[in-house]
C-alpha cells in the first residue's frame, strides 16, 4: 500500500479500479509479476506486437494511394521493429529475467534504443527517435488497451487516472461509471477541478506521479477531502474509507433536505444561489440542489464534446433544454470562452506560446463573427421563451464591450427582418475577470444591466499565477489584499450604477470565504450545483450584520495568511460542527 499527497478539489471518497488514461503518454509503472505469469506476459507482448504489426499493414494497404516513398519509408521502418526477433528476444529476456510486466519491458527497451539513437551523430539515425516513441505508444495501446478500455463504453465504475485533462476531454466521460479523477497535474480552479465539483465525483490534482505509480486495474483510494489517493489499499484500510463514504453519502443526504428552504441569514436576508454548468442536463441537479437559477452556463462545452461546430439550431435545443428546468428563474448564458486551455478540433494546430494571454474569450469570438453570430442568433431566439441573460467573457475594455454589443444589434436587426421573437429586452452583461476590467468598472457599467466577477481568472491575472500549474499553487490565493481591493471596487462601480453583481468563481464554493463575500455586498452567488446545500446552510446559520464586521476587519490585513486564518477561526465560530 502506498499514499501520495496531492490537492483536494472537490470532496468525497470512491473506491474503484483504476484506468489510465492516455497511458501511451504516461510513464509505464515498473511493476513485477510471479514468476509463473511470465509465459502469460510473454503471450500478451505476442499478441500485441502481431496486432500493432496488422495494424501498420492494414494502414499501408488503406492509404498506398495517398503516401508518397517518404511516408511509405517511415512505415516500413516501424514494420521492421515489429517484426524484429531480437526485439522481442530482448523484451522477453527483461520479463524472463526480472518478472517485469510485459508494458513494462517493452518500456524499458524501446526507450533504451530511443537513448542510444538520440546520442547517434549519423543525423538519419538520431531522427529516428520518434519513430521509436511512435512504436513504444503503439504496443502500449494494444498491450493496455483491454485493461484500460474504451472510455466512452464502461462497463464498470472506475477511478481516471491521468496526466493532466483537457475541458474536451472530461466533457466525453460517462459520469455514470466514473466516480473519481486523479491527476499528476492541475490546481484549485483548474478545469478538472471545476468539472470534478460539477459532476459531483471525488478529484485530488497536482499528485505529481500517479500515472508513474498506478497501473491500470489497480485498486485506488481517492479521497477528495484530505486531498489524497491511496494505491493497492489493504483490507483494514478500505474497510476505514467505506465507512467515511458512508458517513458522507448521510451527511450529503441532510444538507439535501435543505434544497427547498431559502437561503436567508439569521436577521432575514435573501441571497441568491446559483448553479454553474457546462451542459444542459446540469440544470435538473442544480435545480435538486436548491439553485434559483443559472449564473454561469459555460456554453463552449457546446464545441468542445462535439467533433463539428454546432449550429444555431443545436444552441437553441440546448438552451431551451435548460429553460424549461428553471421556468421564469433566470439562466446566464455566457458566449463560449474557447482559447487559452479550451480548444475545439480545429484550433488544436493553432496553439499560441501564452494562450492565456492570447486569442482567447471575447478577443476570439469578435475575430470568429459568424460563429459569433449564430450562438448569438440561438440564445436570442430562446430568449422569447424564459428569463434568458446573456454576459460575454474576459472583457477588458470599452471597446470591446461596445463591438460585441454592436454584434447584438446586428443580429436584432436580422432577427426582426426575418420576423423571429426574442426578448429584446434581454438583460445583456459582462464577467469582470481582469484587473482592467475591475478597474473601469465605473464606466462599464454605464453600459451593462449587470456584472459578474469570475475569480478564477481574476485571481490568475492579479497575481500572475498559471492557475492550473501546481508548481504555483501556493500563490494563488483569493485572500490576497489586491484581490480583496478589487472585488470590492467592483461592488462599488454596481452599487453606484444600480445594477445587480453576482461571483461565479470557485471562491463562491469555499465557505470560509462566504462571510466575507456577503459583508462586501454580493448577495448573488453562482457555483457548482453539488456545493449549493453546503453554502446554504452556511448563509442560514449567520447574519449580514456579522457579515459585514468579519469583511471590515479582513479588508485590514496586509497577508493573505493573515486573512485566510481569521475566516476560518470565524467560520469555526459560525458552524463549530464542521470542522
Amino acid at each position: 500500500m502506498e499514499i501520495i499527497k496531492g490537492i483536494g478539489v472537490s470532496p468525497g471518497v470512491a473506491i474503484c479500479s483504476a484506468v489510465i488514461y492516455d497511458a501511451e503518454k504516461s510513464r509505464i509503472p515498473r511493476r513485477s509479476v510471479a514468476p509463473e505469469s511470465a509465459k502469460k506476459e510473454i503471450r500478451r507482448l505476442r499478441v500485441a506486437m502481431a496486432e500493432a504489426v496488422q495494424e501498420v499493414a492494414n494502414l499501408q494497404t488503406s492509404q498506398a494511394d495517398i503516401w508518397d516513398n517518404k511516408i511509405r519509408d517511415i512505415f516500413a521502418v516501424h514494420l521492421h521493429f515489429l517484426r524484429d526477433r531480437s526485439l522481442r528476444k530482448r523484451i522477453v529476456e527483461i520479463i524472463l529475467q526480472q518478472s517485469y510486466t510485459a508494458e513494462y519491458a517493452v518500456s524499458v527497451v524501446l526507450r533504451d534504443i530511443a537513448k542510444h539513437f538520440a546520442q547517434a551523430d549519423d543525423a538519419y539515425i538520431s531522427e529516428r527517435v520518434n519513430d521509436i516513441y511512435d512504436i513504444e505508444r503503439r504496443l502500449l495501446r494494444h498491450l493496455i488497451g483491454r485493461k484500460r478500455e474504451d472510455i466512452q463504453h464502461l462497463t464498470e465504475p472506475v477511478i481516471i487516472v491521468a496526466r493532466d485533462l483537457t475541458p474536451g476531454q472530461t466533457a466525453s466521460f460517462n459520469t455514470k461509471f466514473i466516480k473519481a479523477l486523479a491527476t499528476d497535474q492541475g490546481g484549485r480552479t483548474s478545469h478538472t477541478a471545476i468539472m470534478a465539483r460539477s459532476l459531483g465525483i471525488p478529484a485530488v490534482v497536482g499528485l505529481a506521479s500517479a500515472t508513474g505509480k498506478i497501473a491500470a486495474g489497480d485498486t485506488v483510494i481517492v479521497d477528495g477531502n484530505r486531498g489524497t489517493v491511496v494505491i493497492d489499499p489493504d483490507q483494514n484500510t478500505i474497510d476505514e474509507y467505506k465507512r467515511q463514504a458512508a458517513a458522507l453519502i448521510e451527511h450529503e443526504l441532510e444538507l439535501d433536505e435543505l434544497a427547498h428552504l431559502p437561503a436567508e441569514t439569521t436577521d432575514g436576508v435573501i441571497i441568491e444561489l446559483h448553479g454553474n454548468i457546462e451542459f444542459p442536463g446540469e440544470a435538473d441537479i442544480a435545480l435538486a440542489k436548491g439553485g434559483d437559477g443559472i449564473g454561469l452556463y459555460r456554453t463552449e462545452f457546446l464545441y468542445l464534446e462535439a467533433d463539428h461546430q454546432p449550429t444555431e439550431e443545436e444552441h437553441y435545443q440546448a438552451y431551451l433544454t435548460t429553460i424549461r428546468s428553471f421556468g421564469s428563474q433566470p439562466v446566464t448564458i455566457r458566449t463560449f470562452d474557447l482559447g487559452a486551455d479550451k480548444f475545439t478540433q480545429a484550433q488544436r494546430d493553432m496553439r499560441e506560446p501564452n494562450p492565456f494571454l492570447g486569442l482567447r474569450s471575447i478577443r476570439y469570438c469578435l475575430q470568429n463573427l459568424d460563429m459569433f453570430k449564430t450562438q448569438i442568433r440561438a440564445i436570442l431566439r430562446a430568449s422569447a421563451h424564459g428569463n434568458i441573460r446573456m454576459m460575454f467573457p474576459l472583457i477588458t475594455n470599452l471597446l470591446e464591450l461596445r463591438q460585441a454589443k454592436w454584434v447584438v444589434a446586428d443580429v436584432k436587426e436580422d432577427l426582426e427582418e426575418q420576423g423571429i421573437k426574442f426578448n429584446d429586452s434581454m438583460p445583456v452583461g459582462i464577467m469582470i475577470e481582469t484587473p482592467a476590467a475591475a478597474l473601469c468598472a465605473e464606466h462599464l457599467a454605464d453600459e451593462v444591466d449587470f456584472f459578474s466577477i469570475g475569480t478564477n481568472d481574476l485571481i490568475q491575472y492579479t497575481l500572475a499565477v498559471d492557475r492550473i500549474n501546481q508548481k504555483v499553487a501556493s500563490l494563488y490565493s483569493p485572500a490576497h489584499p489586491a484581490v480583496l481591493q478589487l472585488l470590492r471596487t467592483v461592488v462599488q462601480a454596481a452599487k453606484r450604477a444600480k445594477i445587480s453583481v453576482s461571483l461565479c468563481g470557485e471562491m463562491a464554493s469555499e465557505k470560509d470565504y462566504l462571510p466575507l463575500l456577503l459583508g462586501l455586498g454580493i448577495t448573488t452567488l453562482s457555483l457548482a450545483p453539488p456545493m449549493i446545500p453546503e453554502i446554504k446552510k452556511a448563509i442560514r446559520s449567520m447574519s449580514m450584520e456579522q457579515c459585514r464586521a468579519i469583511a471590515r476587519k479582513a479588508m485590514g490585513f496586509d497577508t493573505d495568511k493573515q486573512t485566510i486564518s481569521y475566516l476560518r477561526a470565524e467560520m469555526q465560530k459560525i458552524l463549530p460542527d464542521e470542522e
